[in-house]
């Protein structure tokens, strides 16, 4: 790189801020030498953290306010009252140029508001989507809608499509991604006239990748395509799904070689092959939901996690960043344009 990616982080978002979110900057700063961060939050608290990691603070700006955005704030009364909060600002900082991108682990709906607002959605969508990676057994798919749509028409499944499989050809090098929408069965009769009609649209135009058609809730795992279009309500009841059941296997297995002492020896014969499972079932290594369809570059953190899941995070965004997404997007929006009736109608197209 010619020159410094600088990345915003809201300091004071999270549960454990802003401890995890500096300790997180500082993981990340060893794997990314050529970022630089503005670290926007409270001085008095952020100050002496950061002189804790001096090689941190080297490559760190300080913008300081004493507002945060709190966890159970309604997104609505966040975005009138937050405007001098930490979130908002590092948001600005994105807008105004100052930064390529913005991490936060704070509340999820007044980020989506908040981001929404200030960056306004590119040309050609109508809505952003949170997208996130998934582990499969063919490697890692993308998924989105997350939770920021909880209705969607089949415009808006049709965009999320074209914008899951520019995540997939930048972000996870795939040159012609599969693309599904998920359903309650793989026959084209299933499901409502939402996904049908989607689904119809998808087969009839020119991709940056190729439509399978639909995909049910096994299929996720599976890895069947690798990106799965759903909408916000789905797609959020999904990604709980498969967390709470992987702390639930994750559980019955502790409980199973707790059992008694030959359990226990068994363990302690395999315990290198659980460590290799836990790592690639650990939920910090795919920490970092993307807001598609912006603007700018806004990566969402989960709230509770430490500073390894953060450090994942800011990776995402970094990513996102360096390989040039939302040029990409763009460029793919300009050409299904031109193709004529191939791009859904959408009122951003005509801002």
């Amino acid at each position: 790189m010619s020159q410094r990616l600088i990345i915003a982080l809201d300091a004071m978002g999270g549960d454990h801020a802003p401890d995890m979110v500096i300790a997180g900057a500082d993981i990340a700063r060893e794997r990314h030498p050529d970022v630089r961060f503005l670290l926007v939050g409270d001085s008095a608290r952020i100050g002496p953290l950061l002189a804790k990691h001096p090689a941190l603070a080297a490559v760190t700006e300080v913008i300081h306010t004493e507002d945060a955005v709190a966890g159970d704030a309604k997104p609505s009364v966040a975005l009138r009252a937050g405007r001098r909060s930490s979130m908002r600002l590092a948001i600005d900082a994105v807008a105004d140029g100052r930064a390529a991108c913005v991490v936060s682990a704070g509340n999820t709906g007044a980020l989506m508001a908040m981001a929404k607002f200030v960056l306004k959605t590119l040309p050609g969508i109508d809505r952003p989507a949170i997208a996130s990676f998934f582990p499969t057994l063919r490697g890692e798919s993308v998924m989105l809608d997350l939770g920021a749509n909880t209705e969607c028409s089949p415009d808006n499944l049709v965009q999320f499509a074209l914008m899951g499989a520019v995540f997939a050809r930048t972000v996870l090098g795939l040159p012609e991604p599969s693309i599904g929408i998920l359903n309650i069965g793989s026959e084209e009769v299933k499901g409502n006239d939402t996904v049908r009609n989607a689904a119809q649209r998808l087969r009839e135009m020119t991709l940056p990748g190729r439509f399978h058609g639909f995909v049910e809730g096994t299929d996720i795992g599976a890895g069947t395509t690798d990106v799965i279009v759903t909408d916000g309500f789905t797609g959020n009841v999904a990604l709980k799904t498969a967390e709470g059941t992987a702390k639930l296997f994750t559980e019955f297995l502790r409980r199973t070689f707790e059992s008694s002492l030959m359990a226990r020896i068994g363990y302690l014969l395999a315990r290198s092959a659980f460590k290799k499972l836990k790592a690639r079932t650990d939920p910090r290594r795919y920490n970092g939901a993307m807001f598609l369809g912006l603007r700018g570059i806004c990566v969402k953190s989960h709230g509770g996690t430490d500073a390894l899941g953060f450090a994942n995070a800011i990776g995402v965004a970094a990513n996102l960043a360096i390989n040039g997404f939302n040029e990409t997007i763009g460029q793919e929006m300009s050409r299904l344009s031109a193709g004529g009736p191939d791009l859904p109608d959408s009122k951003a197209a005509a801002v």
